[in-house]
C-alpha cells in the first residue's frame, strides 16, 4: 500500500466534498475522522502536511470514508459525540446527540434558575423520559450537581441504559439514576415521589417521512412515532400531570412544524405559561409549560 501524506489526503478530502455524489457527507466529517485515525490535534494538519500515514492508518481512514458514503455517521465511527460541555459514548442503540437538543437543556436550566419552586432548599427531582445516551439527563445533572437535585432517567432499551450509565460514570456525574421503563410505566405516581421537572426528547418524526429511508445506522424506533409523529408526545403530555408537582415544568423537544399542535396539547392538559423556544436554525423546537 502506497503511504499517503497529510497533504495528499487533504486534496482527496477536497475532491470528496466537492463531488456531486457525496453532498450527504458534512464537510468536517472526513477531516475529523483523519484526526481521530492519526490521533493528532487539528493544528497538526497545517504544520505537518508531510506526515505519512502508516499502512494501518491509511486502511482505517479509507474504510471509514467508505462507511460514511454508505450513510454511517462520524459519531458511530469514533464512538463519541460532544454535547453541552461533556463527551458521550454513542452506538447503534442510541441516537447521536444533536446541537439543537442543547436548547432543551438551556431552557430547563433557565427555568430552574428563575422559578421559586426550583430554588428552595428541599430536595428536588427531575425526570428524563427516553434518555438514550443520557446526554440530556447527565448534562442537567452535571449543571445541578451542587444543588439538591436528583435526576432520574428512564429508557425502554436496556442497551441504551448501559451506554447512559457508562456516560454518567465517564463524566463523573453521580446525581443521576437510570431505570428501565416504557415512559412512565415503572414510576410511582404518588404525591410524595412527584417531580419538579420532566423533560423528554421523544420520537417525533412521522413514520411516513421519506427521509427515514435514508437512515442507515440510527435506531428508527427512537426517531419516529405513529399519528404523524405525535403519539409519544401526546402520551407524555397527557400523563405528565400525574407525575409533576404543582407548578412543575414539562419541557419537550419536537419537530420544527409541531409547535402549534404541541402548545395546544399542553393547554388541553392543564398547563400554563406555555412557550416554545427556537433552535439554532430558527425553527420551533422545544415547548415548555407549568402544570396549574
Amino acid at each position: 500500500m502506497t503511504a499517503l501524506t497529510i497533504r495528499q489526503i487533504k486534496q482527496q478530502i477536497g475532491q470528496l466534498i466537492n463531488g456531486e455524489t457525496n453532498r450527504q457527507i458534512p464537510s468536517f466529517w472526513p477531516t475529523d475522522w483523519l484526526l481521530y485515525v492519526i490521533d493528532k490535534p487539528s493544528l497538526f494538519l497545517m504544520t505537518d502536511e508531510r506526515y505519512q500515514l502508516t499502512d494501518s492508518e491509511s486502511a482505517k481512514f479509507k474504510a471509514g470514508i467508505k462507511k460514511m458514503q454508505q450513510g454511517i455517521p462520524l459519531a458511530y465511527l469514533t464512538g463519541h459525540q460532544a454535547f453541552w460541555s461533556l463527551d458521550f459514548k454513542v452506538n447503534a442503540h442510541t441516537l447521536i446527540p444533536r446541537p439543537d437538543t442543547e436548547v432543551l437543556v438551556e431552557q430547563v436550566l433557565e427555568w430552574i434558575e428563575s422559578n421559586p419552586i426550583a430554588n428552595n432548599n428541599t430536595s428536588k427531582r427531575l425526570l428524563d423520559l427516553g434518555t438514550g445516551s443520557g446526554c440530556i439527563a447527565i448534562s442537567l445533572a452535571h449543571e445541578l450537581a451542587r444543588s439538591s437535585w436528583q435526576v432520574i432517567a428512564v429508557d425502554l432499551s436496556a442497551e441504551a441504559l448501559s451506554v447512559a450509565q457508562q456516560n454518567a460514570t465517564d463524566n463523573q456525574v453521580d446525581n443521576v439514576k437510570f431505570m428501565q421503563s416504557r415512559w412512565y410505566e415503572a414510576l410511582p405516581s404518588d404525591a410524595i415521589q412527584r417531580f419538579e421537572v420532566i423533560v423528554s426528547n421523544p420520537p417525533y418524526i412521522d413514520e411516513a417521512d421519506e427521509h427515514l429511508q435514508g437512515l442507515k445506522a440510527e435506531p428508527i424506533s427512537a426517531l419516529s412515532a405513529p399519528n404523524k409523529g405525535l403519539a409519544d408526545i401526546e402520551h407524555i403530555v397527557e400523563q405528565a400531570p400525574n407525575y409533576l408537582q404543582q407548578g412543575g415544568l414539562l419541557a419537550i423537544e419536537h419537530g420544527y412544524d409541531q409547535g402549534e399542535t404541541v402548545r395546544a396539547l399542553f393547554n388541553a392538559n392543564g398547563f400554563e405559561a406555555i412557550k416554545t423556544a427556537k433552535d439554532y436554525g430558527g425553527n420551533e423546537r422545544v415547548t415548555l409549560g407549568q402544570i396549574k
